[in-house]
């Protein structure tokens, strides 16, 4: 006689960036299992792509490539609360007194932050709108596995986050155009064009929690973590 199947419950969001309807089930040991090979690693890359394989595994309705990595962070921590512990217990040292401190963490309670004047669309000139779009995982362990050192990972990140260029009458993907074609028409832009592109960074949305306590001095102290890497427990 076969083992039994276990049915496994399946549960719905909203996407922060869209708030599009997803559906996920929980983790399983197989999941368990490739997150724990992957924190053992302590390489950043394959974290990102144990990530990657997990939420892909347990995202039923979605399409993982098309995700903004702020998004894929988002699920990756309801998948944690659902199917672990909605609870992250874990230590820092204080900043004045150097002592360990010990803090607990309620997922449920991480938000997504947005600062004001954010926007995806950067003007060139009176033509032309330049139209951004936010990175996906595989983009970003692209960047992880670059040299830390090389000066051009600035400079993909940057050229990831290129969706179009258009005016009234024509529309320019970048997607349709080569690296060395892409690499020319940044060349030819003003300065004020970059710094657009830059508060687009600036301004992208995150993860972003902020945890308060009282050191042995007294001294009420917050700590903050930001992005997938704090909460990767």
């Amino acid at each position: 006689m076969a083992l039994p199947k276990i049915d496994l419950p399946i549960f719905e969001a909203k996407l922060p960036s869209t708030g599009e309807t997803i559906q996920y089930r929980p983790f399983t040991v197989k999941e368990e299992k490739i997150m724990l090979i992957a924190q053992e690693d302590e390489d950043g890359s394959q974290e990102m792509v144990a990530t990657k394989q997990v939420v892909n595994n347990c995202l039923l309705n979605k399409d993982i490539t098309e995700l903004a990595m702020f998004d894929l962070e988002f699920i990756f921590l309801l998948l944690r609360s659902r199917s672990v512990d909605n609870t992250i217990t874990f230590g820092i040292m204080d900043p004045d007194t150097d002592e360990p401190i010990e803090l607990s963490m309620d997922i449920e309670g991480i938000e997504l932050t947005q600062p004001e004047g954010h926007s995806k669309e950067v003007k060139i000139n009176d033509d032309f709108m330049l139209y951004l779009k936010y990175p996906t995982i595989d983009e970003f362990i692209k960047i992880a596995e670059a040299d830390i050192g090389d000066p051009l990972v600035n400079y993909m990140i940057l050229i990831s986050c290129l969706d179009k260029v258009a005016s009234e009458d024509e529309v320019h993907e970048f997607k349709n155009y080569t690296a060395e074609e892409i690499d020319q028409f940044m060349e030819s832009i003003q300065g004020g064009v970059i710094r657009g592109i830059q508060t687009f960074f600036e301004t992208m949305p995150k993860l972003r929690h902020e945890m308060k306590y009282t050191n042995k001095e007294g001294k009420e102290q917050t700590f903050v973590i930001e992005g997938m890497k704090s909460f990767f427990v």
